[in-house]
């Protein structure tokens, strides 16, 4: 049972809703940010640091504050692509990939 609560606590599933930020603007109105494969931070914070730590300090996954120094971006998104351990594959696909293992290659 624990296992699978640690499975779902991390990227918290495919709903479009869990890849949204609301806010109010200055005029009163609701705005709505959703990530897009450029924003790299957004993309972590909302698909991995449930598990890896909003400051990339480890959690649930291991630390990633300095993943960049023992894993090259190519190892890195292999590792979203295909899971490793208890994180599940495929939280995050294609050029938002990408752009999550570019930028966590780059903390060393």
């Amino acid at each position: 049972v624990l296992f699978r609560s640690v499975l779902a606590a991390c990227g918290g599933g495919d709903d479009a809703a869990e890849d949204k930020d609301t806010a109010t603007n200055g005029g009163g109105e609701t705005t709505t940010d959703t990530a897009d494969a450029g924003d790299a931070q957004k993309l972590y914070e909302q698909k991995c640091s449930s598990c890896h730590g909003a400051n990339l300090e480890g959690g649930v996954g291991p630390a990633l504050d300095k993943i960049g120094a023992s894993l090259s971006q190519e190892d890195i998104e292999n590792t979203i692509a295909n899971g490793k351990g208890a994180m599940p594959k495929g939280l995050l696909q294609g050029e938002e990939a990408s752009a999550v293992a570019s930028w966590l290659a780059g903390k060393k």
